[in-house]
């Protein structure tokens, strides 16, 4: 049994073929498919954020407005890149988010990756301390969001408050038990995988990686999810982690499929440039009829290790047809690899 997700990257544009044409139309319809994922049986609605461009960027008002309109999805992001955020504010919305959902949230965070402009998290406030870099900065600022979200008093109360205070030192509010434990690291490397484990993060791996072996995509990161899972059972934590990959999969039905689609199925892994001169490797779209879809996913051995499949989306296409995206595959392929 899997549980299945779609991942919508959230993009828009004033283009002819576009049904996101402004922003509005965007969160307003990501919100709609939510609430018609839900109802055909899907398990996750996930978002991508990515700051100055034309795609999804604030996530908490979207998270809070599908946990009010839904009431089994879960709901998340993949990811947050830590490099912007003030980690005690996001306390806040996070667990304003999670309440409002009534335990629903799954975050996924990380230190970032290469943005649209240079150094956005300047224009924002933030810079490395001396000696750290940006990424030290966002596992910092990620370590820091993970101990708040404990519920542990640390502020000293004032001796006159407006409102009278609890005993003892005060905590953030509003305060959710259980988000600590549905927090998500995406790694692109396998260090910070394991420092995920370490940190008793669960792992979000997406359709691109550091290539650190030159094999296959899908065997590296089948690597990389075992090597995960070993350092959190050397570190001891009391439960069971969760694992997710993210893929491009479309099974095509109908010719419209096929219009959009059909050249997918010739698509092989990529070799690119991530950052600084370091090698990244992309996974492969998986594009076919249901039957060899089937044949194909199962030899993917991220697919095995991992308990959640996110499917990216083209959210540009509308509610109607990601809809049809998504049922295609629950009702044509999820039965025959064992996923439902």
């Amino acid at each position: 049994m899997k549980k299945i997700g779609f991942l919508s990257f959230g993009h828009w544009a004033n283009h002819p073929a576009y049904s996101t044409k402004t922003a509005g139309d965007t969160l307003l319809q990501s919100i709609d498919l939510a609430v018609a994922a839900e109802e055909i049986g899907i398990d996750g609605a996930y978002f991508r954020v990515h700051h100055f461009a034309k795609q999804l960027a604030s996530p908490f008002p979207l998270l809070s407005a599908i946990g009010a309109k839904t009431s089994k999805i879960e709901i998340g992001t993949g990811v947050i890149d830590m490099r912007y955020e003030n980690p005690l504010y996001m306390v806040e919305e996070a667990g304003a988010a999670d309440l409002i959902s009534e335990g629903r949230l799954q975050l996924g965070i990380s230190r970032g990756s290469p943005e649209q402009v240079i150094d956005g998290w300047r224009h924002f406030g933030y810079k490395p301390a001396e000696g750290e870099t940006d990424a030290d900065m966002g596992r910092i600022k990620g370590l820091e969001f993970l101990e708040n979200l404990k519920g542990v008093g640390f502020a000293q109360p004032n001796p006159n408050p407006m409102f009278p205070n609890p005993p003892g030192l005060l905590r953030l509010e509003p305060f959710s038990e259980g988000l600590r434990d549905r927090i998500w690291w995406g790694a692109a490397s396998n260090a910070t995988a394991v420092w995920a484990a370490e940190n008793g993060m669960n792992l979000q791996s997406s359709t691109l990686k550091f290539d650190e072996s030159g094999k296959p995509f899908h065997i590296q990161q089948a690597e990389q999810i075992r090597l995960f899972k070993e350092a959190w059972k050397k570190a001891g934590h009391q439960r069971e982690p969760r694992v997710s990959v993210s893929r491009s999969i479309f099974a095509l039905i109908n010719d419209q499929d096929r219009y959009y689609f059909g050249r997918d199925g010739k698509s092989t892994d990529q070799i690119g440039i991530l950052e600084m001169d370091r090698r990244a490797i992309f996974g492969r779209s998986y594009a076919a009829e249901p039957d060899q879809l089937i044949k194909e996913l199962a030899q993917d051995e991220a697919i095995q290790e991992a308990d959640t499949i996110l499917l990216t989306i083209p959210n540009t296409l509308g509610v109607d047809y990601n809809v049809h995206v998504l049922s295609s595959i629950l009702n044509h392929v999820a039965p025959g690899l064992g996923w439902r």
